[in-house]
């Protein structure tokens, strides 16, 4: 979040910040499969199962942090954050400022992060299983 504010999307270049934020789901991605992977070299045979609960124990660790981070990042990197979006969601007509303060703001952003997290977890963690999972080598008499 420290690299967006600096890179002007938490003021300046406001109106690219729903599009580059985005591109934070290939690290995320990439994690839970080094995460998985680790655990298969461990752990053979690897099912589809195996690599979901291992997923789902990562998305529930990410799941508890995202609302503190969300504050880390609202209180503490980018406090201007949520006026700045406001306004520009108003200005450019996409809202009135009733709606803008009602999604725009600290609670809604922990409750969206914690749900997203979930969500987007679950399924990352179902399809990167079906990818890394291995059966057992059987052997011929």
């Amino acid at each position: 979040m420290a690299l967006e504010r600096l890179a002007g999307l938490h003021d300046t270049r406001i109106h690219l910040h729903m599009y580059l934020t985005l591109l934070w789901a290939f690290p995320a991605i990439a994690i839970y499969v080094l995460a998985m992977r680790k655990r298969r070299k461990n752990h053979f045979p690897f099912s589809w199962k195996d690599g979901f609960k291992s997923g789902l124990l990562l998305t529930g660790f990410v799941t508890l942090l995202s609302p503190l981070c969300q504050w880390i990042t609202s209180s503490l990197i980018s406090p201007d954050y949520f006026q700045n979006v406001t306004a520009y969601v108003v200005n450019h007509g996409m809202m009135s400022p009733e709606e803008a303060q009602a999604q725009f703001n600290l609670s809604a952003y922990m409750l969206q992060s914690a749900f997203g997290a979930l969500v987007m977890g679950i399924l990352t963690s179902a399809l990167v299983a079906l990818f890394l999972k291995r059966k057992p080598k059987v052997e011929k008499v």
